[in-house]
């Protein structure tokens, strides 16, 4: 999509139609892989958005507006009642993002527009018209073909074409080779070939060709009608047969350009876009990192107006010089910044800066170091690992579990950590989902990451003005130095310092070492998982071919529908803009609704697929050790759960007979006897039934007996022997679904249910476990009063959304409400129970070690000799990180696998 030249000094107007580009990127990007956990879809916000980004990027345009259509009837309308009548109604999921979209547009603040009465184009060509008069280019960006009427020399269409990223560009020179029409002869030729899409009707038997040439050879459609008996044979017939129809089509295919708006296009410019409202949309949707990261380098106006940096006196400290400074330092906390590699359990250092605690001496808390490793003598070397190991020299640092795996990488070890400010951070707002040093700087100081020199400008560090890398790591050492001040009173009056101190912090150091650590992998076995996954898909590939008697592309959707609902006729499933659906759902219903087997090939072929994949990945991150170091992730999830990536060692299925095949994979290590895996049994619904302090609850668990089972004979009033598989299933995930906030709609759909019938089953539920429903009702209560919920360790959620006017917000906000609390209670208990775990390993010196964390597992190596000791000393520390009114219960197993330790 090459941008057009244009000239450098006139504005340009960028006018998107609001509906049409929202629709595509609903249809564009499948909802199954855009919803937040609670449920709400978000394709069509995120591609918009994308969409949004991208064109105001490659186009930078000075002004800007997004239109939308209304609701209500508009003239066309009037005049033609069956105006869009074959237009089926919008999925509930696309429009209940629509509000979404308004919500992101106001906070970049871009302006939109709608009116009653007219349509998006209309307001389009009217704005498109006024700033071509104002001698401003205009580029338009729809999926509508009506807009290229509006093209001349002022007015490019941007026209979609695949998706949301691939648009071709309409000049009067490009609409003149498509159609070989000019724009202006467009909509006559449009009048006579119709339009599905708005109901207008089309000539019968007269295609595209024939409409075009009509208009080439007349030169226009009034010029037509007035030479109408030239047109010879039956196709003239048909065109006088059904000219009032054409002409007709005329009137409502051309664009009004005279639209009574209210607001100028001088107006409508970008204006100074509100960053800590875009990012609360952001964590609200659980948008990730790229995204932000592309708005906010293209979206200049969404920085704050900040003008203060930091007043900084650096020096680059020579060989010989490290000693001497670090001796120098007056007492309290450093900042220290690092600039290298880190990852698969290991790192790089490149260089290091120490910004001095803010006291006399050694500049007077303005002072940062620069240090290069590769230039310290013996003496600097041994100084600054005395120092940086020092537990009584307090430091902070910016996502420190990185750099302190490449300082153990390089024989150094970072002590006296009293500040993260990257986990400060997450503990203050956990529902954002990036925490870059430059964002948080501006947050809580107000300030630019940028040195302040007296006249206001940059300030130069060193002499050398090309180096950049000193001169930003003196910046940030010293700017993560007055964060930790700023996050720790912050978080103070909100009961955060203590879970960041006595929890959050020390797991850094913990999950450290897990990461250094890694697992062991039989390589050989999982490259002959991968050639037995990979045959399984060629089989499948295969066996779909001879199913349906022909070769296809079994990854086309559209290939896959033409199999299936027209070759062979199947029943048809959810209707979408591109055909109907074949997601996985729809292929589950496909193979139980008919006796042809492409259905269920289709299913196979697909988790073939996945686990080939899932298993190719594991092979890459095989490191030259034979283990795999996957990385563990703190401040990703908004309740306090930890993650992991490269690889994902939490999503491997254990539920699946190929999922356990993958953990077969990973076993002992040479020098070490066995594998010991330790899991909390059932802890969700132990806490759920501790908050909520129903007696039936815990009664249940106590009983001693299958808690599902249990529970299930109770909700029906039968004795537990008489509970069939079928009710048990429905009991566990209301038993489970509850504590995760799960709607009747999300329960309905988890047990294939009518929505009434989940309603009814939870009401059952409810009826003998009223309590839990009095604590789930009063959790929603306390926060919408409070604005945040809180775990039994003090972790807070803030989720000001409870009280938002936006139905689909706070909707979302009540179900996180109920989701917090139980889950986050839950990884607070695994935390303490892997810190004390760590410590009890250490205190009695054994050799064994704690390798995973995966949800409510921990994955351990046993050293020789010394199996019964760790499964006594996990069990007891596991089981004593809380107190519970129903108490913790681990659950243990031993093998030479993660599998056969399974239990």
């Amino acid at each position: 999509m090459p941008k057009s030249e244009a000239t450098p000094t006139r504005p340009c107007l960028l006018l998107l139609d609001g509906h049409s580009l929202a629709y595509r990127a609903f249809y564009a990007l499948p909802e199954e892989n855009f919803s937040t956990t609670t449920g709400q879809t978000t394709n069509a916000v995120f591609g918009f958005t994308s969409m949004l980004v991208n064109v105001l990027r490659d186009e930078q345009p000075t002004h800007v507006a997004v239109c939308f259509d209304r609701s209500e009837p508009t003239f066309r309308h009037e005049e033609y009642a069956d105006y869009k009548a074959n237009r089926s109604a919008s999925p509930d999921s696309f429009r209940s993002q629509m509000s979404l979209i308004y919500e992101m547009l106001d906070a970049l603040r871009v302006p939109h527009l709608s009116l009653a009465g007219y349509e998006a184009d209309d307001l389009i060509a009217t704005l498109a018209t006024q700033a071509a008069g104002q001698d401003m280019n205009v580029l338009v960006v729809t999926g509508d073909r009506d807009a290229l009427q509006l093209v001349d020399d002022r007015v490019t269409v941007l026209m979609t074409r695949v998706g949301i990223s691939n648009m071709t560009r309409f000049t009067p020179e490009a609409v003149l080779e498509k159609y070989e029409l000019t724009p202006a002869q467009y909509p006559d030729f449009a009048a006579i070939r119709g339009d599905s899409s708005d109901n207008l009707k089309n000539i019968p038997g007269v295609g595209e060709k024939t409409a075009a040439k009509w208009i080439r050879e007349f030169g226009s459609l009034e010029e037509l009608v007035n030479r109408i008996d030239e047109v010879k044979g039956k196709v003239g017939d048909k065109l006088r047969d059904h000219l009032d129809q054409v002409l007709m089509n005329r009137r409502l295919t051309q664009l009004m350009r005279d639209v009574p708006l209210e607001r100028e296009v001088s107006a409508l410019t970008i204006g100074q876009g509100d960053r800590e409202e875009i990012n609360k949309i952001l964590d609200t949707l659980e948008f990730r990192g790229e995204l932000r990261d592309r708005l906010f380098k293209t979206l200049a106006s969404a920085e704050p107006e900040v003008e203060e940096g930091f007043e900084v006196e650096a020096v680059r400290l020579g060989p010989g010089e490290v000693a001497g400074w670090l001796r120098a330092l007056p007492e309290g906390r450093a900042g220290l910044a690092f600039k290298g590699a880190y990852g698969s359990g290991t790192g790089r250092i490149d260089s290091i800066a120490v910004a001095a605690p803010d006291g006399p001496g050694a500049g007077g808390g303005r002072s940062a170091a620069f240090i290069d490793p590769t230039t310290l003598t013996e003496a600097d070397e041994t100084a600054l690992r005395a120092w940086l190991g020092d537990e009584s020299r307090p430091k902070a640092v910016h996502d420190a579990k990185g750099p302190m795996l490449a300082l153990w990488a390089q024989g150094m070890e970072l002590r006296g950590l009293t500040c993260d400010t990257a986990l400060a951070a997450y503990l203050a707002m956990p529902g954002q989902r990036t925490f870059l040093l430059e964002d948080l700087v501006r947050a809580y100081l107000q300030r630019e990451l940028r040195g302040e020199a007296e006249t206001g400008g940059q300030a130069s560090l060193f002499d050398d003005e090309d180096d950049d890398t000193a001169r930003e790591l003196g910046l940030r050492a010293l700017a993560v130095r007055e964060l930790a001040d700023a996050l720790e009173a912050f978080l103070e009056p909100r009961g955060g310092t203590h879970l960041m101190r006595e929890v959050e912090l020390p797991l850094v150091t913990v999950l450290a070492e897990l990461e250094r650590a890694g697992i062991a992998a039989d390589g050989d076995y999982f490259s002959g998982l991968e050639a037995e996954f990979g045959a399984a898909v060629k089989q499948a590939v295969e066996a779909a071919h001879a199913a349906v008697g022909e070769q296809f592309n079994l990854g086309s959707p559209k290939q896959l529908q033409e199999i299936l609902f027209v070759r062979l006729n199947l029943p048809k499933t959810k209707k979408t803009k591109t055909g109907y659906t074949t997601d996985a759902d729809a292929l589950a219903w496909l193979a139980a609704q008919t006796e042809h087997e492409l259905p269920t090939i289709m299913l196979r072929h697909r988790d073939q697929a996945k686990l080939k994949v899932t298993v190719e990945g594991l092979v890459k991150e095989i490191a030259d050790d034979g283990r795999i170091h996957t990385t563990f992730n703190q401040i990703v999830a908004a309740t306090g759960r930890l993650s992991s990536e490269k690889p994902n060692l939490q999503n491997i299925p254990i539920r699946t007979v190929e999922g356990r095949r993958i953990r077969q994979g990973f076993v002992v290590g040479p020098g070490y006897e066995t594998l010991l895996t330790a899991d909390y049994s059932q802890i969700e619904l132990r806490i759920m039934a501790h908050l909520s302090g129903d007696e039936s609850l815990i009664a249940a668990f106590e009983s001693g007996h299958d808690f599902h089972k249990t529970t299930a004979a109770r909700v029906f009033d039968i004795e537990p022997e008489q509970v069939t598989g079928e009710m048990r299933a429905k009991i566990k995930a209301m038993n489970y679904g509850l504590a995760y906030g799960l709607s009747d709609f999300g329960l309905a759909g988890q047990l294939n249910i009518p929505v009434q019938e989940a309603k009814a089953l939870k009401e059952e539920y409810f009826e003998e476990f009223g309590g839990v429903r009095d604590f789930l009702n009063a959790i929603v209560a306390q926060a919408r009063q409070d604005g945040y919920t809180e775990t039994i360790m003090g972790r807070r959620r803030y989720l000001p959304d409870l009280n938002s006017d936006n139905r689909q917000r706070r909707e979302m906000a009540e179900r996180m409400a109920l989701n917090a609390p139980i889950q986050g209670s839950a990884a607070d208990i695994i935390k303490v129970a892997m810190l004390n775990v760590q410590s009890a390993v250490k205190e009695a010196a054994l050799g064994s070690r704690m390798l995973l964390q995966v949800h409510d597992e921990l994955v351990f190596e046993v050293a020789l000799g010394e199996l019964e000791t760790l499964r006594e000393l996990v069990t007891d520390r596991m089981n004593a990180a809380y107190s519970l009114r129903v108490p913790l219960e681990v659950s243990v197993g031993v093998g030479r696998t993660w599998e056969d330790a399974g239990h």
